[in-house]
């Protein structure tokens, strides 16, 4: 599989051996000469925490490095695909990594693989019907994903977990048809709460129970991530809630705590155009210059200084230089 990694050495080379100047170098020279024939053995054990780029680099290191890793099919158990290899995976190049975890794949995350088709999904699902959790965002069409599911209750799988988010023309329809399979295999439990401050977190890897991450929204009727209000007073009125849960495409959310904004007086704007309720954007640090806060994503973005009191923003520091080089040039004309 092509992939933007560096060409690190011949992959039929065996490992290299020590050098007769490093084995007559010392009086330890033998010692070190059997140290250095192969890899400690603890490398080995660092293989099933490496994402996938690293592992098909370790691939072509040596002999060695590949055989061990072609022929562990635990190692290719689960498999995520995330920039820089989404976009130049293909169907047939899908076919061949996962072919690797011997019809034993148990989790896929395929993350905007435009590339990848609903005939190539389904090829996969054939080949490893013991998927429990697949992740197809921004990859193939609705009807491939009830096509995949549909294929894996058929071959009595056992799929948990979906992740949708990002595809496109998903219908009730749609989702009536997946909880079905879902539910059919595993009994589907009260869902938990969705909060819109958590969903920046949520990864592939996270323990979220929900057999399907999209929802209808109660107002539009659009399957998307639906999210629950965080405030307590809008919980505990069960009108209330009713009226603050929906996608973010109906109703506004502090990008701080995920609570409901009112935006004709609640609703304040951060520096990076956010939306904060107030409660959040008084206790936030503001910049001195224009006294607005950043939100704690952005804020991570241009470091820890921006969370403590006394900083001068990024736009407030491009509009100083902007100035200053302004009135440079207005008096270089009078000199």
């Amino acid at each position: 599989m092509e992939h933007s990694l560096p060409t690190i050495a011949n992959p039929d080379a065996p490992f290299p051996s020590p050098t007769p100047s490093s084995s007559t170098s010392s009086p330890s020279g033998d010692a070190a000469g059997a140290d250095q024939r192969g890899p400690h053995g603890a490398l080995f054990l660092v293989l099933g925490y490496l994402r996938l780029p690293e592992l098909l680099a370790f691939q072509r290191v040596c002999r060695l490095f590949r055989d061990v890793i072609a022929g562990d099919s635990f190692l290719w158990q689960h498999i995520v695909v995330e920039p820089p290899l989404n976009g130049k995976l293909t169907d047939d190049a899908l076919l061949k990594v996962t072919a690797k975890a011997e019809g034993k794949l148990k989790s896929l995350a395929l993350l905007d693989c435009w590339k990848i088709t609903d005939a190539g999904l389904l090829l996969v699902a054939d080949r490893n019907p013991g998927i429990t959790k697949l992740c197809v965002p921004g990859c193939i069409t609705a009807d491939g994903v009830v096509k995949v599911a549909k294929r894996l209750f058929e071959r009595e799988g056992n799929l948990k977990h979906l992740q949708l988010r990002g595809i496109c023309n998903i219908t009730k329809e749609h989702l009536d048809v997946l909880n079905s399979f879902m539910c059919k295999n595993n009994p589907c439990q009260i869902p938990q709460p969705s909060f819109y401050s958590h969903w920046r977190i949520v990864s592939f890897n996270s323990d979220d129970d929900r057999p399907v991450d999209v929802d209808m929204c109660p107002r539009c009727k659009n399957v998307n991530l639906v999210f629950d209000c965080t405030r307590e007073n809008c919980r505990m009125m069960k009108s209330r809630w009713s009226e603050c849960r929906g996608c973010f495409f109906c109703i506004a959310r502090c990008e701080e705590c995920g609570g409901c904004i009112d935006l004709e007086g609640s609703g304040e704007k951060a520096i990076c155009l956010h939306l904060l309720c107030l409660q959040c954007w008084l206790h936030l640090p503001k910049c001195n210059m224009c006294n607005q806060p950043y939100c704690k994503w952005d804020a991570d973005l241009f470091g820890s200084s921006s969370m403590s009191a006394g900083f001068v923003c990024e736009r407030c520091r491009e509009s100083g230089r902007s100035s200053y080089h302004s009135a440079s040039g207005y008096w270089e004309t009078f000199a």
